[in-house]
């Protein structure tokens, strides 16, 4: 998908598809949705992001039909849908288990719900066919569920919930019985799948790397907010809080207190007897503000001699060494206890590693590697 060109969110005269309108769920004296306000665009890869219990099956349910809104309102294409139930709503389900009739085949699995209808037998015969062709499994048609491999099964329920041309497809932890090469081969897929047809889709997941494979945005959660939207890319780049930079891949915390050095820029007193640290940002910082240093490992450049054009450095010593393949991840121990990943990327194919266990080390980032957060 074309990010550059594909963003109604910052479009202030695109309308929304779905509008979540200070919604809260409560069941009993559990508040499991905690006043949401939500906007999801038309033919977005949407990604309800978080922990378990954190809501985001709520939420799907919700669109759904199968639970209703204790408070607020949830609008689909500009229409209150609380009271049309889920049959009636231009909306389609995928289920973690898929859920497919053992006893049917691929085709007439496919054909399920459109033959309930009241589609012509000959529609009915092309739509089947052109779910086959765009989920790859025309050789398919007359198996059936137990004769296919998982993957397939995947797609069969694909095709199923799309056959319909929902406005909306909900997919509910889609890949989640799929081994790890083949839930990364169907990731592509499905985003591929969302193009050719234009669907909106909303995606639960918890697992965040295909949150940030496949979505057009990120909808992060916890305890039934939500506390950050945005594209993959900021969300991993320029998180809000410490809850979303620590949920979202590797980092290194800095807890410290902020004292201005310029114009946006400031000095971190991080640890007692240390050097404070630089960081550029464009919040405002109080003189003394408590606030947490966040810096990815990748950002964090180790070596053997102290560098002599860094913006901040300290020295430490290798706890541990992770190696990856492709990278190496260095714990190394500073003066005050606190450990610092660093990571390396292996880009020659050499036997011996440049550091070892118990080497002292410099790490080093620049000013603008972290990101300086009041929360």
């Amino acid at each position: 998908m074309n990010q550059a060109v594909f963003t109604p969110w910052d479009d202030p005269s695109a309308k929304p598809l779905i509008r979540f309108k200070g919604v809260t769920k409560r069941f009993g004296e559990f508040v499991a949705i905690d006043n949401l306000t939500l906007d999801i665009y038309e033919r977005e890869f949407f990604a309800l992001l978080g922990p378990s219990g954190c809501g985001k099956t709520t939420m799907m349910r919700m669109l759904a039909g199968f639970e209703t809104a204790t408070e607020g309102s949830i609008e689909l294409s500009g229409q209150d849908i609380g009271p049309v139930p889920p049959n009636k709503r231009a909306v389609n389900m995928m289920f973690q288990s898929y859920a497919l009739f053992p006893h049917l085949t691929v085709y007439d699995n496919i054909a399920f719900g459109l033959r309930r209808g009241t589609m012509p037998r000959e529609q009915i015969d092309a739509r089947v066919s052109e779910m086959l062709k765009l989920t790859r499994l025309e050789k398919f048609a007359r198996r059936k569920p137990h004769q296919i491999s998982g993957g397939q099964r995947q797609r069969v329920a694909l095709a199923r919930s799309l056959a319909k041309a929902p406005k909306l497809l909900l997919l509910d932890e889609p890949l989640g019985a799929l081994d790890a090469k083949l839930r990364q081969a169907t990731q592509f897929e499905l985003m591929d799948i969302q193009e050719k047809t234009g669907t909106t889709f909303v995606i639960v997941t918890h697992d965040q790397e295909e949150a940030m494979t496949v979505a057009s945005r990120v909808a992060v959660m916890d305890e039934g907010r939500v506390m950050q939207v945005a594209t993959p890319e900021r969300i991993y780049e320029a998180p809000n809080s410490v809850y979303v930079a620590d949920f979202i891949g590797d980092v290194n915390i800095l807890k410290g207190t902020a004292t201005a050095n310029g114009t946006g820029s400031y000095a971190v007193t991080w640890d007692e007897g240390q050097r404070p640290v630089t960081a550029i940002s464009d919040t405002v910082f109080s003189e003394g503000q408590a606030c947490f240093l966040a810096i990815r490992p990748e950002k964090i450049a180790i070596n053997a001699e102290r560098p002599t054009d860094a913006d901040n450095a300290i020295q430490g010593k290798i706890l541990d060494i992770a190696y990856l393949g492709n990278l190496s991840t260095y714990h190394v121990a500073l003066p005050g206890g606190q450990v610092i990943k660093a990571q390396a990327a292996n880009t020659r194919r050499v036997s011996r590693r440049s550091f070892t266990w118990e080497d002292t080390v410099w790490i080093s980032w620049t000013a603008t590697a972290g990101v300086l957060l009041d929360q």
